[in-house]
């Protein structure tokens, strides 16, 4: 199966055949599992950070500023070397990658109703979860979107950096609302990709933990964007 651009900017398929489909069902399947996988540990990891007192004990000292600075940096590694690793290393990576930012994340137990937590994730987990399968689904070419997209994020990271030194509450509820678009429209976008890819090299590289890592950031992002924006605050 192919798609291809036609000039109107949509894509179309020419052909597929049951078994073809099938392959790509199969592939973005275990995408998703990891991603969900990965979700599972963070989670795991913040819970078990808050009610064992670690995290408590390294929000005095100066090691918060790495445990919230790590990921960024990891992440950055990976999406340009997880495609050379062997595929034991991509996975170690990956999970790895899951339980650190599961440690950066702990502190919104402590912020945060866990009431509030949880509904906050139904809802980023039903609108990630519409908007995959819209970028999956689409014939429209979302490619033109990406930059516009990827601009979004840099201005955010940019941003949000300079609000951890300023603490602007007016710009951080503009990052957040900001944040909600900018990463509900490349959970669709990233889907697309990932479909296109696979159907030009056949899964080669760690192209799955690649997409993982990739879903699993846009639902990380989103999540935190709406928490920020509709969670309920412990008194």
């Amino acid at each position: 199966m192919s798609y291809t651009n036609n000039p109107g900017g949509r894509l179309y398929q020419p052909y597929a055949t049951p078994a073809m489909d099938a392959e790509l069902r199969s592939f973005m399947l275990r995408v998703f599992n990891t991603m969900a996988g990965g979700l599972a540990l963070t989670g795991v990891v913040a819970y078990a950070a808050v009610a064992s007192g670690l995290y408590a004990a390294i929000a005095g000292t100066p090691l918060l500023w790495v445990v919230m600075l790590a990921p960024v940096g990891l992440a950055l590694f990976l999406g340009f070397r997880v495609g050379q690793m062997s595929a034991m290393a991509a996975q170690a990576a990956f999970w790895g990658y899951a339980g650190l930012m599961g440690l950066s994340l702990a502190g919104i137990f402590l912020v945060y109703t866990g009431d509030s937590i949880a509904r906050v994730f139904l809802i980023s987990a039903g609108t990630f979860a519409v908007t995959a399968a819209w970028g999956y689904t689409t014939r429209t070419d979302l490619s033109r979107f990406g930059s516009f997209l990827v601009m979004g994020l840099i201005g955010i990271v940019l941003a949000g950096l300079v609000n951890l030194f300023i603490g602007s509450s007016a710009l951080q509820f503009a990052l957040s609302v900001i944040g909600v678009v900018v990463f509900t429209g490349l959970t669709a976008w990233d889907t697309q990709r990932l479909k296109v890819m696979y159907l030009d090299n056949g899964g080669a590289g760690n192209l799955a933990i690649m997409g993982a890592l990739m879903l699993y950031l846009d639902f990380i992002n989103l999540f935190v964007s709406l928490l920020q924006l509709i969670g309920v605050r412990r008194d």
